[in-house]
């Protein structure tokens, strides 16, 4: 009988990021330890709806692909809110062409923990912590106070002015009033305020979704980005009657997209509209007598959130625990190039932003932000992990805001690179945060007895799963861009097997071979790569791998993070199979 734990991943929800958790979703199924727990792919829909689906179907490029039914969906991409109400079994043949339903107060019968890779609104708030608290369901991540205060940003803001003295002014703008207001008025009053220019926020969204800098002295691009934090959408009689009946369904299709549009339902004259052809109807008639009409997304924003800009480097750092819930900072990484913001599509859809560990600044700044980081955690009320994001200023002064209590979880995010500069791996790293919840769970004075009888069953099957004997393969790569993705893909692929045990191998242009410590196989490019092998390891960076030295032999045993080197013999003998990036075929050493 298996003694692997059953974690279901929970992913999809009803917020603004359900594509990006969609695809964390598939990160924790393809790199949880297969050698210690089950895993159980649980897609929440945006209606709320639970299903357990077909593990192919987290391979699709987005959630539109394979739910609802196509057919349902007039010639559209939609999500399953845009069909209205639909009865009980319009609702069970949906979803049970993808997987079956699991009622949230059955989870328990089905899964041992939960691993929420939700983001935003309904999963970083602390609702689904607060649900899985009352169904006694441990969860992975912080708790529902920690998600709660994560998510609020004039709230964070506060907190964060009596944690470090960090003066960033800011002022909060009700719907009523920006409705009412004289915009010319506000908008001078703003600026003489909070300077210019301005920073405009949804206050309750996660990944930068709703946040966008008026850089411009104009009314027209104040409005845009406070109407585009309202998630309002004004559209021109003039622009929208010209357009043909495809360039309207275009158009529409940009209001579906999550990432830039406002989404469905949208509000148009009070009444809720669910599907683009009820709203391509309405704005043909709406716009016959009208120079324009605004609608609303039926998920607005009731206020936005208006901050000084602040100059300086841009900087994101994890935080996580120890057993003790001692908190140590992970390396800050600095976001750099030609950005407006680190915004959703910067973070997500861009090429253009780089980013590089540490933050290019003097060791004394790095202490700093290292040192006010975990005050910050701490008073924030944080736990297990969260990623806070800032600025490092001119004046050497650390401005932080927006705690991301639950990261990115693609192979990319950036709490995963920072962990790899530490020693771990992508799946110690889900093995840390899957084990540090618990004991997380254990401190919060529910179901005490329950909850230690999993940490030790935990640790019982990671004693036994490090004593068990693995093939040893070597990922063998060339020194360019191609080879090196390869082999990040592969080892990834192979550290999270029961059966493997991977070990990157560079084979240099001058035809050494090199064995390549996990720190330096996350860098974004080949390119980055060769500089790290070149600079060496920053002092400040080796500082946190000391200071870290405990977590990583309870997560990744003892790592070794210089570059050596290996002779093909060695190499040979040393490993039971070779794996050639440049041919993608796994030899058999002989």
């Amino acid at each position: 009988m298996s003694t692997k734990l059953k974690v279901g991943i929970l992913f999809g929800g009803p917020s603004r990021e359900r594509e990006i958790s969609f695809r964390g979703g598939k990160t924790a199924f393809e790199h949880i330890d297969k050698s210690l727990y089950e895993p159980v792919l649980i897609f929440i829909d945006s209606l709320g709806n639970f299903i357990e689906i077909n593990p192919e179907l987290i391979y699709a490029d987005s959630i539109k692909d394979i739910y609802p039914s196509k057919n349902l969906n007039n010639g559209y991409r939609v999500y399953i809110e845009s069909l209205g109400d639909l009865n009980e079994t319009q609702l069970y043949k949906l979803i049970y062409k993808i997987g079956k339903q699991i009622k949230p107060e059955k989870l328990s019968e089905r899964i041992d923990i939960a691993f929420p890779v939700m983001h935003g609104p309904y999963a970083e708030d602390g609702s689904i912590q607060g649900l899985l608290d009352w169904l006694g369901v441990p969860y992975v991540g912080p708790n529902m106070l920690a998600s709660a205060i994560g998510i609020n940003k004039p709230f964070q803001n506060e907190i964060l002015k009596k944690s470090n003295g960090q003066k960033k002014k800011s002022k909060v703008i009700l719907r009523a009033e920006w409705e009412s207001a004289d915009r010319s008025a506000l908008f001078s009053s703003l600026t003489k305020e909070l300077g210019f220019p301005l920073v405009v926020k949804a206050p309750h969204q996660g990944s930068s979704i709703g946040v966008g800098i008026v850089r411009k002295r104009s009314m027209e691009d104040f409005s845009k980005k406070m109407d585009q934090c309202f998630f309002n959408q004004i559209i021109q009689a003039k622009d929208w009657n010209k357009l043909t009946k495809r360039q309207k369904k275009n158009y529409l299709d940009k209001i579906l997209d999550l990432s830039e549009g406002i989404g469905f339902p949208v509000v148009l004259n009070n009444k809720k509209l669910c599907h683009p052809t009820e709203l391509l109807e309405a704005l043909d008639t709406e716009l016959t007598n009208k120079k324009q009409t605004k609608i609303i997304s039926a998920n607005a924003e009731e206020y936005v959130l208006i901050e000084e800009f602040i100059e300086g480097q841009e900087l994101s750092m994890g935080l996580i625990q120890d057993d003790n819930y001692n908190v140590f900072a992970l390396p800050p990484t600095e976001i750099y190039g030609e950005i407006e913001s680190f915004d959703f599509k910067s973070k997500y859809q861009s090429n253009i932003t780089k980013k590089r560990i540490p933050i290019d600044t003097h060791i004394e700044n790095l202490q700093k932000v290292e040192r006010e980081g975990i005050q910050a955690f701490k008073d924030l009320g944080m736990n297990v992990v969260v990623r806070i994001d800032g600025f490092v200023t001119a004046k050497d002064e650390i401005i932080f805001h927006d705690p991301n209590t639950l990261p990115g979880m693609s192979p990319t995010s950036l709490i995963f690179k920072q962990m790899a500069e530490i020693g771990l791996d992508i799946t110690d790293s889900i093995n840390y945060l899957i084990r540090q919840s618990i004991i997380q769970r254990k401190l919060e004075g529910k179901r005490h007895f329950s909850y230690c009888q999993l940490l030790e069953k935990i640790d019982s099957n990671m004693l036994l799963s490090s004593k068990k004997e693995r093939k040893k393969i070597a990922v063998v790569f060339g020194e360019n861009e191609e080879e090196y993705l390869t082999a990040q893909q592969k080892y990834n692929e192979l550290s999270a097997s029961e059966d493997y045990d991977p070990t990157c191998v560079c084979q240099a242009k001058n035809g050494n071979h090199y064995i390549i410590p996990i720190n330096l196989m996350f860098k974004a490019n080949i390119m980055d790569f060769g500089k790290a092998i070149a600079t060496g390891q920053h002092p400040f960076v080796k500082s946190l791998i000391e200071k870290t030295a405990d977590i990583r032999r309870k997560y990744a045993g003892e790592v070794n993070f210089e570059v050596s080197k290996i002779e093909e013999a060695k190499l040979l003998s040393s490993f039971d199979f070779i794996y050639s990036c440049s041919k993608e075929e796994l030899q058999e050493t002989v």
